[in-house]
């Protein structure tokens, strides 16, 4: 995922992160725990720091649940150049409305208590991106855990909480919603709307991660034919669990799909981000097929080489895919509530606050991060 935001626009939740809750004088700063890092890289610990304040037409949101990404470990390492220093990542998060901003309509609809969740890019809704239903690439979007503190605490602040704030079904736990908030999302509108995946064709999913499986998942929903590509065992069985053809990934993985699918796949994702992944993704499509790129791209990745002869000669289209707007939400819910989908089968492990430092390092070793999807309970 990228984070792209104009440097001109004042993002008003950044400045929520170290100051008192809106409302509350400084004597009754009530300490939150959080997990925190000082410096890029370095061990984040769990400490106490202030209740976030909340904007004014924003919200504070009481996490119950919240998704360990790797996006997070990107922002950790400091790959992302919104984030300052000390800071509190996280990103995909469900709870219950804690503050309410003082200049919020009073007749949004939304009260102290409601089960929300956001997606992980909070909209403007002014510029002229969101103005065109395009909230995904606002001009100066706030992302939780990258241009503010995020979600790996109790509270989390978001902004312009009448157009970004997203009410849960009863029939949702906030375990099963934070799963959503970011790679399962994600996963939805590139699949459902960027790639235009039709019946009877076929999709190859190159990295079997938490948005990769969730690609797979919703590919395989779809009724087409889906191969998972990964280099480790445990995310090849568990994309052949939902139903995915396991390749092998690694050197000679595109000649491999071209095998396996009778000369190549119609869309072709790369849910893991990495110059090997995308060139590999490219080359695994038949003519007239379509890449999307879900995975980040950074450092050296992020201009990457591209195999330009055959998308020419191929008619090959390079999509990218940027979250999913808060608009775009019920159709995914509506799927989930019905039982089309049970991200919840993507949860592998369910851990605690101050188990957070270690996920977050285990991100960056090889199968590190295990197989699916690691969801911290509050």
């Amino acid at each position: 995922m990228s984070r792209a935001r104009s440097g001109d626009e004042a993002v008003s939740a950044a400045d929520a992160s170290p100051v008192p809750a809106a409302g509350r004088p400084e004597t009754e700063r009530t300490p939150v725990r959080a997990v925190l890092f000082n410096a890029f890289g370095e061990n984040p610990e769990l400490v106490d720091v202030p209740e976030p304040a909340c904007p004014p037409r924003g919200a504070v949101i009481r996490v119950r649940a919240t998704g360990v990404c790797r996006s997070d470990w990107h922002a950790w390492m400091g790959h992302d150049d919104t984030v300052s220093l000390p800071h509190v990542p996280g990103h995909e998060f469900a709870g219950e409305i804690a503050v309410l901003g003082s200049e919020l309509d009073p007749e949004s609809g939304w009260a102290v208590g409601d089960r929300v969740t956001a997606p992980f890019i909070c909209a403007c809704g002014r510029c002229h991106e969101c103005l065109t239903g395009n909230e995904q690439v606002c001009d100066h979007q706030s992302q939780p855990g990258f241009t503010h503190w995020g979600s790996f605490a109790e509270f989390v602040a978001i902004d312009e909480a009448e157009l970004n704030l997203i009410r849960l079904p009863e029939s949702l736990g906030f375990v099963e919603a934070a799963s959503l908030g970011c790679r399962f999302a994600t996963a939805y509108r590139a699949i459902v709307s960027r790639s235009r995946l039709a019946p009877g064709e076929q999709i190859a999913v190159h990295g079997c991660g938490g948005v990769g499986l969730s690609a797979i998942m919703i590919a395989v929903a779809a009724g087409v034919k889906v191969y998972g590509v990964d280099v480790s065992d445990a995310a090849l069985a568990a994309a052949e669990g939902l139903g995915a053809v396991p390749v092998q990934g690694g050197e000679g993985a595109a000649e491999r799909i071209l095998d396996a699918s009778g000369g190549g796949v119609d869309v072709s994702v790369d849910a893991f981000g990495s110059t090997e992944t995308s060139f590999a993704s490219v080359r695994s499509l038949k003519k007239r097929g379509r890449h999307v790129q879900i995975g980040l791209m950074v450092g050296d990745s992020a201009l990457a080489a591209m195999p330009m002869d055959a998308v020419i000669a191929g008619e090959l289209e390079i999509l990218g895919s940027h979250g999913m707007a808060a608009h775009e939400y019920p159709s995914m819910l509506g799927a989930v509530a019905s039982g089309d989908f049970r991200p919840i089968e993507l949860v592998g492990r369910r851990i605690t606050l101050d188990e957070v430092p270690a996920a977050l390092a285990a991100m960056g070793t090889a199968g590190g991060a295990g197989s699916g999807m690691t969801v911290v309970e509050l």
